[in-house]
């Protein structure tokens, strides 16, 4: 079985239609499995997203920027 793999500088997927837009172009670069940095998320959560499944790690302090994983849901252990 073939898998994608990337990462991703995202800057922000807490405004509004940023996490649709970012499972829309993972979906058309094929991506199962792609690591975010700069995510500007408050808490750790698990959001789902069209066909994906995105992973927050909450973040230490306010001036940090947080991490995530977004994964297809066919391939989460969550789905």
């Amino acid at each position: 079985m073939d898998m994608g793999f990337g990462t991703w500088n995202v800057r922000s997927l807490y405004r509004a239609g940023s996490l649709t837009a970012a499972a829309t172009e993972l979906a058309r670069y094929k991506l199962d499995l792609l690591g975010v940095q700069e995510v500007s998320w408050d808490k750790g959560d698990t959001v789902r997203s069209g066909d994906y499944i995105l992973f927050l790690r909450k973040r230490k302090e306010k001036s940090s920027n947080g991490n995530g994983i977004f994964c297809t849901a066919k391939n989460s252990i969550s789905s």
